[in-house]
């Protein structure tokens, strides 16, 4: 009788978490679900911020998309081989819990034996595309134009081609986290062309890869034009490019002009190529903080013509790394004129230059700019000329103070309004907003259950790449290194910092500084963006007095991650953001004024766009959408 009681018990448990679990399963993301991960996060809140007041909607709006179902199920995957298994159902866990996951790109088997003409196009992997074809053009126009995550693969491109070209045109302009890679682009191809005109224009971190490109081809020429000028962050890499060619040409014109802190690297460039020629006119001219390195470049070359004219002219700062250059090369002719006249000094390394040449090489270097080191420089067989050569050592300098930088290129390197001076927040000054718009890829934070299972550490990051499926060398590997990199990061001096993943640890590391009477701001909106606006009703936070704060701000990772910091000595203001034309309230904002920039860099955007020096001035800023400063509450 007691186990027939003991069946009927059972029997009735399991009909009830059956019916519990369909309920479940219904209401997707419902907070009023106490096992749903937003439910747990009020329950949180309310536990740890002792204060009534209404909980930050725009932060809230991030809070883990789950529902209480999926919620178990991937924290069960989750703690299973340090998360490896989340990878057997990634595409379901990336749409379910809204992460950034690129898509796996499968190889086109489509066949094109005509000229193409691709527009409005994104997220594709061009396979043995235009292999063998004789003649014809192919051309990309307004491709991947404006899209958030694009990625687009180009392998076996134009291989073994005949007189075919192959045009990019408005390819990929305005992307944000732009991926594309190009995998033995016209190996073997004879004659043709490929221009690449207004490419990867306005990005914001863009990832470029060129891998044997023109490898072994015959009399082809490469054109960039206006290639990713106006960039932010970012990197190119070009690999192998033009190795073993015969008569190649390469023409990098205005080539990342204007951008912001972007790196090229030139590895294997025209290696034991024969009768190369290739000229960088206007490279990185006007960019803000550059690093471009040329390893092994022209090794080996016969009769190769290098020249690089207007190199990082008027560029600020920034790095060169020039190693093995035209080294046992023959009969190689390499100039370099009006190089690297920056209007802050930067750092160029020569090293092993020329090494090894023959055939009386020519090496001249006309209206250079400060040279740090040439080391391993062969003279033999080299004929060397230097004029108009700049050295610190003999006691000249190009070296520019910020503030004699012309206003047209401080508004190319930093945006007017970006950083301002405190006098400024006072009521009726007018004066520029900038774009506080949210350009990074919309994600969600994970609940705390999931989150507690996966690593997140430098040492770690082969696992994290299993996880997220993440190839060697992609943008998703960069990506998740380098805010990994900024997490582990020695702190400045007098900052506390801690990287976060969930809305419950952001809770955990701002009441451990401020208290528990804690509320998060932000600006309102993003109304005034790249106009101006006029300051109304200023109010500082604690009554105006030099406080603490946490600011957060967001990282890239495929979930939603904050790099979140209190730094001491500012103070934080609300005010009304009005219309200058009519007075009528378009937003209201929130600033923060650091006034201890000690420690700062001397190439920061805020010395570059306001003057003067580390330590010298106080620097404020906007809180940008979706960013977010912690004080204690009024």
């Amino acid at each position: 009788m007691n186990q027939q009681l003991s069946h009927v018990r059972l029997l009735c448990l399991l009909i009830l978490f059956s019916s519990l679990t369909i309920g479940f399963a219904t209401v997707a993301g419902d907070d009023k679900n106490p096992f749903a991960p937003k439910a747990y996060l009020i329950r949180y809140w309310d536990k740890e911020i002792r204060n009534n007041l209404p909980k930050p909607s725009f932060l809230f709006s991030k809070a883990s998309t789950l529902n209480a179902v999926d919620a178990a199920a991937f924290a069960k995957l989750a703690a299973v081989d340090g998360g490896a298994a989340l990878s057997t159902r990634l595409p379901e866990f990336c749409t379910a819990a809204k992460l950034l996951c690129f898509p796996e790109l499968q190889p086109s088997l489509e066949k094109h034996d005509k000229d193409s003409n691709f527009a409005v196009y994104q997220d594709k992997n061009f396979t043995n595309y235009g292999t063998g074809r004789p003649g014809g053009l192919d051309t990309f126009k307004k491709y991947s134009e404006g899209v958030n995550i694009p990625v687009n693969d180009f392998r076996r491109y134009s291989r073994n081609s005949a007189g075919h070209k192959d045009s990019f045109l408005s390819y990929a302009d305005d992307g944000n986290v732009v991926e594309q890679t190009f995998h033995t682009y016209g190996a073997g191809a004879t004659g043709g062309s490929g221009d690449f005109k207004v490419y990867a224009n306005e990005n914001n971190v863009p990832d470029i890869r060129f891998t044997a490109y023109s490898s072994d081809a015959n009399g082809r020429t490469q054109s960039f034009t206006s290639y990713s000028e106006n960039g932010n962050a970012g990197e190119q890499t070009f690999t192998s490019y033009g190795k073993n060619g015969n008569g190649p040409e390469n023409q990098f014109s205005s080539y990342g002009k204007s951008s912001n802190v972007v790196s090229s690297g030139f590895s294997n460039y025209a290696e034991t190529a024969n009768g190369a020629n290739d000229s960088f006119t206007s490279y990185s001219s006007d960019m803000n903080n550059p690093t471009n390195d040329f390893n092994n470049y022209a090794d080996g070359g016969n009769g190769v013509t290098e020249t690089f004219s207007s190199y990082r002219d008027q560029a600020n700062v920034g790095a060169d790394s020039f190693s093995s250059y035209a080294k046992n090369s023959n009969a190689a002719e390499v100039g370099f004129s009006n190089y690297g006249k920056t209007f802050n000094e930067g750092t160029d390394r020569f090293t092993g230059y020329g090494k090894g040449a023959t055939g009386e090489s020519k090496v001249g270097f006309t209206t250079y700019g400060v040279n740090n080191t040439f080391k391993e420089y062969d003279k033999e067989g080299v004929s060397v000329s230097f004029s108009r050569y700049t050295n610190v050592s003999s006691g000249g300098s190009v070296s520019q103070s910020a503030a004699t930088v012309s206003d047209s290129l401080v508004k190319k390197w930093v945006e007017p309004g970006k950083f301002f001076r405190e006098k400024m927040m006072k009521e009726g000054t007018v004066m520029p907003m900038p774009d506080i718009r949210d350009k990074m890829p919309q994600r969600s934070f994970l609940p705390r259950s999931i989150l507690s299972k996966l690593p997140f550490s430098s040492s770690k990051i082969s696992e994290l790449k299993k996880i997220f499926k993440a190839s060697d060398n992609s943008s998703m590997e960069k990506m998740m290194k380098d805010s990994l990199a900024e997490c582990e990061r020695v702190p400045s001096p007098g900052e506390t910092k801690r990287c976060i993943g969930s809305i419950e640890d952001m809770i955990d590391f701002a009441t451990s500084v401020l208290g528990r009477n804690v509320v998060a701001r932000t600006t309102q909106n993003v109304n005034g963006s790249k106009k101006k606006v006029m300051v109304s009703n200023v109010k500082g936070i604690n009554g105006g007095k030099v406080t603490q704060s946490v600011s957060c701000h967001q990282s890239l990772f495929p979930y939603l991650l904050y790099y979140c910091h209190s730094v001491p000595k500012v103070r934080v203001y609300e005010a009304d953001l009005l219309d200058p034309s009519t007075k009528s309230k378009i937003n209201h904002g929130v600033a923060i004024c650091h006034l201890d920039t000690s420690v700062w860099s001397p190439t920061h955007g805020a010395f570059i766009a306001l003057g003067s020096g580390p330590g010298r001035i106080e620097v404020c800023h906007w809180i940008f959408e979706n960013d977010l400063t912690w004080t204690t509450a009024d």
